[in-house]
């Protein structure tokens, strides 16, 4: 079953596609039928700049549980980064 579950949000960062580094400007993050991975179901994250047109796009598609420990590790290294930053 089709979940459709998404979300666009606006970011600031750059990513690099091919032969390129471009800035990113949005990205969606979905829960559905991936694309390339073989499961039922992944997050997909797909950063993009739709400004600059079809090929300014790094896609990702992870386990649900890879998913998780990627965002705890961001959590992590984000907090250990402004403690870092205010010593």
């Amino acid at each position: 079953m089709c979940t459709m579950i998404a979300e666009k949000i606006e970011v600031a960062g750059s990513g690099k596609a091919r032969d390129r580094w471009f800035d990113l400007a949005q990205t969606y993050v979905s829960f559905d039928h991936p694309f390339h991975y073989r499961r039922e179901h992944a997050l997909s994250l797909d950063f993009v700049n739709e400004s600059l047109g079809p090929g300014a796009r790094v896609a990702v598609e992870l386990a649900p549980d890879a998913a998780r420990a990627l965002a705890a590790a961001i959590l992590r290294i984000l907090d250990e980064g402004a403690k870092a930053e205010g010593a």
